[in-house]
């Protein structure tokens, strides 16, 4: 169980991590681009993330900047989503993808990165 702990620990840093490199770019993702808004009330993302894509929430984490990080992923698709939410509820897509597993025996290690 420690190890599973370790290795969240680690996702969790890492994704505050990425939050943190995109921080100011949140505002741009907000607006309408070529694939339209990737920003909605929390309650919306949440709700289209289980409804369309069957995914629940796998891991969480407060950034830095007092956002909230989550990975959602679904155990039958293997389908995956990264979210960030700021204090006022607005939810912004970070990242999406296939293939999620969590690693419940991965041992992180510096070098192993």
């Amino acid at each position: 169980m420690l190890k599973l702990e370790t290795f969240l620990n680690w996702l969790i840093a890492m994704f505050a991590a990425i939050v943190l490199s995109i921080a100011l770019q949140v505002p741009l993702m907000a607006s309408p681009g070529i694939d339209g808004p990737r920003c909605a009330p929390r309650a919306d993302v949440i709700g289209h993330l289980s409804e369309r894509y069957g995914e629940g929430r796998k891991a969480y984490g407060l950034a830095a900047n007092d956002t909230l990080v989550e990975v959602y992923a679904s155990d039958e698709s293997g389908s995956w989503t990264i979210i960030v939410s700021s204090p006022n509820g607005l939810t912004c897509l970070v990242a999406s993808g296939q293939a999620f597993e969590l690693a419940a025996d991965a041992t992180v290690k510096g070098d192993d990165l």
